[in-house]
């Protein structure tokens, strides 16, 4: 589940309200009576004693001072949130409450408070308010808990068969985040083996760099979005989360723009290494690309077997996406 950040804007401050505006927070903590001014500078939820989130009812405030407080505080989180301030000591109350409740939020005021609060017990506080009196640290650590580089392992696998098919439906992705040489999306036709496919980042003579797309394949394969999770790329559409990788792993969030289904001619790719086997149809035309270990892109138009290609394994199998331990074979 996406981590929540937001923002205290008590006092009342237009700098602060613009920079967790512009730094993309889910909501905005304020005085009463400030719901309006948030509604004429953007649109963001608010929370106050009149706001979209009511504090008391929807929100509490609870500071951590001694074993009452963190006992209270579960107490409070069940069906609502929770913000807890620590203080004197931060770790071991929060993963006390990490362990024992999903509705905790923490507060904080830097980057390494936010990055401690999201790993507490490697599950992390559902969210974090950031107080800080000086507008230029709001950015940072929004983007800290929006963009986390998650780690993805990726390992090489050798071409076995490329095989044109016919005409079928393929998807392409249009991001609202510009991607560089050696990274893309993870997309294949079992949702254990996911193929790197490369972003339209690379100069060609034929059409313009696209950079923030990703000709992803056919519209039945899976692609890994946010959270270790995966959907059929037939599922997305504009506004929601995939996952950008590069060749390294190292992974981030993206959101959707915009997803176009158009018929095109189509080819098969096989990878594999010994009984482990990654396939995926993908648009047969030379600005497709998978990615070589070394984060090179190749084209499928000049892919040829005993190739190596980046891929993603998994063991075990997904129902609705979520990794489940059970034996599947899917061909």
């Amino acid at each position: 589940m996406a981590k929540k950040v937001w923002v205290d804007i008590r006092p009342w401050s237009k700098a602060r309200m613009v920079a967790a505006l512009e730094a993309g927070a889910d909501a905005v903590i304020v005085p009463p009576g400030r719901s309006a001014a948030v509604r004429e500078l953007g649109r963001m939820r608010t929370v106050a004693a009149d706001g979209d989130l009511r504090l008391g009812r929807d929100v509490v405030e609870v500071t951590l001072r001694g074993k009452a407080d963190e006992t209270a505080s579960l107490a409070l989180s069940r069906g609502r949130t929770v913000i807890v301030s620590c203080p004197d000591w931060t770790v071991i109350p929060l993963e006390n409450l990490v362990a024992q409740s999903g509705g905790i939020m923490a507060a904080v005021s830097s980057r390494a408070a936010a990055r401690t609060a999201l790993g507490i017990l490697e599950k992390g506080v559902a969210g974090v308010v950031v107080r800080s009196g000086d507008p230029a640290e709001i950015g940072p650590i929004v983007r800290l808990v929006k963009s986390p580089r998650e780690r993805v392992e990726l390992i090489p696998l050798k071409v076995r068969q490329i095989r044109e098919l016919g005409m079928g439906d393929r998807i392409c992705v249009d991001t609202c985040t510009a991607m560089t040489i050696g990274e893309g999306m993870l997309v294949g036709n079992s949702s254990s083996a996911l193929f790197l496919v490369h972003s339209e980042s690379v100069e060609n003579p034929f059409v313009r760099p696209r950079p923030f797309r990703v000709n992803a394949g056919a519209v039945h394969a899976y692609t890994m979005v946010p959270g270790g999770k995966t959907v059929y790329l037939s599922e997305l559409s504009a506004g929601d989360e995939v996952l950008i990788v590069d060749r390294r792993g190292r992974a981030q969030t993206a959101l959707v723009g915009r997803v176009k289904a158009e018929k095109r001619p189509m080819l098969l790719v096989r990878a594999g290494t010994g009984k482990r086997e990654a396939s995926l149809v993908l648009q047969n035309a030379e600005t497709i690309r998978l990615v070589r270990p070394s984060g090179k892109p190749i084209s499928v138009a000049s892919l040829r077997k005993g190739d190596e290609v980046l891929v993603h394994l998994e063991s075990g199998g997904r129902h609705f996406g979520i990794k489940v331990k059970e034996s599947t074979v899917e061909k």
